[in-house]
């Protein structure tokens, strides 16, 4: 069952009950039929949850909420935007890199990592609204039940006191801002960095500044992008 890749107790504790657990289980149904049916699917299974059992609940500062992960081989990493440090960054990447030199100012430095680790360790957390897609076929998981369970997610941190940031970035990550309470809560949305959108109000946008901004001012450091 897939929920036995998600390891950290806290989000178990906090996500698992009877109904999401339910919920999963026809997840995983459509899951085991996609691998059976011969179709490869992205990330591997203990991939889904990286992002996750990398930055508990507790130490989330910022959410970076994308789509779903990349379809094409050797790409997908469980982190919303990441890809191995050996790849070269596909487009979207390269996006949200630009973004972060365009709007700091900033040339080689932790951005420069195209695996993200060094957001992810400063409690940024890549999330994406869909967490597997089957290989060539971009969005091909959406509707089948991951939507629930990262609703579940941005619902509680953004129930949560302490004062978070939230990036929804593209229209799938964009439905989940209804979950956040924003008079204490930063909420940042943009289109999707990819190619296609872009400049439709990407590039500019100005969220990695206006994240450090919103952080100083309720006394927490700010990312180092």
């Amino acid at each position: 069952m897939i929920q036995s890749q998600l390891l950290d107790p806290a989000w178990r504790s906090l996500l698992l009950n009877d109904v999401m657990l339910d919920h999963l289980a026809g997840l995983d149904e459509f899951l085991v039929a996609t691998r059976v049916a011969g179709t490869t699917v992205y990330p591997e299974p203990e991939r889904f949850f990286s992002a996750l059992n990398a930055v508990p609940p507790s130490r989330v500062k910022v959410v970076i909420l994308g789509q779903d992960p990349y379809h094409s081989e050797g790409l997908a990493t469980g982190f919303a935007f990441a890809v191995p440090q050996s790849v070269k960054p596909p487009p979207s990447l390269r996006n949200v890199l630009s973004e972060v030199q365009r709007d700091l100012g900033q040339g080689e430095g932790p951005s420069s990592q195209h695996d993200l680790m060094p957001w992810v360790e400063q409690g940024v957390l890549l999330l994406n609204a869909v967490l597997s897609v089957s290989k060539g076929v971009a969005g091909s998981h959406h509707g089948r039940g991951w939507e629930s369970f990262t609703d579940a997610v941005i619902a509680h941190l953004g129930a949560r006191a302490e004062p978070t940031v939230f990036m929804f970035w593209g229209k799938a990550a964009q439905r989940k801002a209804c979950f956040v309470q924003r008079d204490h809560h930063l909420v940042l949305t943009a289109p999707h960095p990819s190619p296609l959108s872009v400049y439709r109000g990407f590039a500019g946008c100005g969220h990695f500044s206006e994240c450090n901004q919103f952080l100083m001012d309720q006394a927490q450091s700010p990312i180092d992008w």
